[in-house]
C-alpha cells in the first residue's frame, strides 16, 4: 500500500519499534525510585535527553520530555497569563496547536497580532517589527508550515526578537529530520518537536528551553522534569523518541537527498501529465518531499476516496482537521480562491518510498483527473 502521508505520521523505524518493546520488557522500574530497576529507567531518560540535546546542538539541561508537539506548544503560550508583558505575536497560518490556544488565552486578558503571509505562505519580518508593543511577551512563529511545506525566515525573525529583547518560540514538528536543525542558528528560545512525525512514537514530544528561561507547568503533581511537566514518565515512548532522533540524525544529508530526488522526480511526472496543476507554497524555501498541489474542478475529496481504493494514502492538508472537507485555513490565508483550495492534495514522502511508488501514484491521478 503506497503510503504518502508522512507530514501526517510516520511509521516506526524497524529499530524504535525493536527497544520499545525490549523497555517495555525489561525496564518497568519507575524513574523516580532509588532502587536498581529504577535507576536504569531513569538512566534511559538521560540517554535520550543527551541524544536529542546533541541533534539540536542543545545543552541537555534544555530538554523536556512532554505528550506531543501541541503540549509542548501549549506549555509555552500558556505561560503567558503567570508574566507580565500580556501580547502575544503569531502568524496566520500556525497550527491549531497555537491559533486555538491563543483564542482561548483572550479570556485571560492576552491580546494577540496575528500577522499575515504572502502568496507563498511566508511571514514578512517588517510585519513582525510593526507588530511589536511594549507589551509583547513571546513571538511564536512556526519554522516549516505543515500543509505547504513553506520555511519561515526564522533566523530573521529571531534576530528582530533578540533586538527587542522578547523571547521567540516556534513549532518546528514539520522540520525535524526534513533540514538541519540547530538551535544557536535559529536563535529561538524555544522548539516544539514530536516523535511521529520523524518514526518516532505517537504521545511522546519534547520542549527546548533556553537556559535561564522560565515556563510554568500546565501539569502539576510529583515533580518530574525538573517540575515542569509532572507524571511518571513513558519510559518506551521516551526510548523510542531516543533511537528515531539518531537514526534520523545520523544520515540526515542522505535523507534530505532522498526525499528531494523523490520531489524532483514526482514534479516532473505531474508537470508532463497535467499541465494545469497548480503547486501552493514557496518554490524555493520548502521543505523536501512536501509538496502541495491542487487540481482546479475535481474535489480533493473525491479524489482521495477513489485513491484509497486503490489503496493509495495521501491527504488534503493537515490530518489534525480529518474528518472534514472544507477549505483550507492555511490557503485561504495565503490568498488561495476556494475552487482551488477545495482540490488540493498533500503530497509528502518518507524514507521508504521509491520512485515505484510514485509511478503508481500518478498513474492513478491520471486515471481519476484525465480519464
Amino acid at each position: 500500500m503506497p503510503y504518502f502521508d508522512h507530514s501526517a505520521t510516520t511509521p516506526l523505524h524497524p529499530n524504535v519499534e525493536r527497544i520499545m518493546g525490549e523497555v517495555s520488557r525489561l525496564n518497568f522500574g519507575n524513574p523516580s525510585s532509588i532502587y536498581s530497576s529504577g535507576r536504569k529507567s531513569k538512566s534511559i531518560i538521560e540517554s535520550t535527553r543527551r541524544i536529542i540535546a546533541e541533534a539540536i546542538g542543545a545543552e541537555k539541561e534544555e530538554i523536556f520530555f512532554t505528550g506531543s508537539g501541541t503540549e509542548s506548544n501549549n506549555m509555552v503560550l500558556w505561560s503567558l497569563i503567570f508574566g507580565e508583558k500580556k501580547h502575544v505575536i503569531t502568524s496566520a497560518i500556525e497550527h491549531p496547536a497555537i491559533l486555538k490556544v491563543i483564542d482561548s488565552l483572550a479570556s485571560f486578558n492576552i491580546e494577540s497580532s496575528i500577522l499575515p503571509v504572502d502568496s507563498n505562505g511566508l511571514v514578512n519580518p517588517a510585519d513582525l517589527k510593526s507588530a511589536i508593543k511594549p507589551s509583547t511577551g513571546l513571538i511564536s512563529i512556526m519554522t516549516v508550515n505543515n500543509e505547504v511545506g513553506t520555511i519561515q525566515p526564522i533566523e530573521e525573525l529571531t534576530k528582530i526578537s533578540k533586538e527587542e529583547n522578547i523571547p521567540f518560540h516556534s513549532d518546528t514538528v514539520q522540520a525535524f529530520g526534513k533540514m538541519q536543525l540547530s538551535v544557536n542558528t535559529l536563535g529561538a528560545e524555544y522548539l516544539s518537536f514530536s516523535a511521529h512525525k520523524f518514526y518516532g512514537p505517537k504521545g511522546i514530544g519534547f520542549l527546548y528551553k533556553k537556559k535561564g528561561l522560565k515556563l510554568n507547568p500546565l501539569i502539576i503533581g510529583g515533580g518530574q522534569e525538573t517540575s515542569l511537566r509532572a507524571g511518571t514518565e513513558n519510559i518506551s515512548g521516551i526510548a523510542g523518541l531516543g533511537e528515531a532522533a539518531k537514526q534520523i540524525s545520523k544520515k540526515l544529508d542522505e535523507r534530505i537527498k532522498h526525499l528531494s530526488q523523490l520531489e524532483s522526480f514526482f514534479v516532473s511526472k505531474i508537470n508532463n501529465q497535467f499541465p494545469n496543476a497548480i503547486y501552493n507554497g514557496h518554490p524555493k524555501h520548502h521543505v523536501p518531499g512536501l509538496i502541495s498541489l491542487s487540481f482546479p474542478g475535481h474535489p480533493s475529496e473525491i479524489v482521495l476516496a477513489k485513491l484509497d481504493r486503490k489503496g493509495i494514502e495521501l491527504s488534503s492538508g493537515s490530518a489534525c482537521g480529518s474528518g472534514i472537507i472544507k477549505p483550507s485555513p492555511v490557503l485561504k490565508q495565503m490568498g488561495i480562491p476556494d475552487e482551488q483550495n477545495l482540490s488540493t492534495l498533500r503530497v509528502s514522502f518518507g524514507r521508504n518510498n521509491t520512485k515505484d511508488e510514485i509511478e503508481i501514484l500518478v498513474n492513478e491521478l491520471d486515471n481519476i483527473i484525465n480519464g
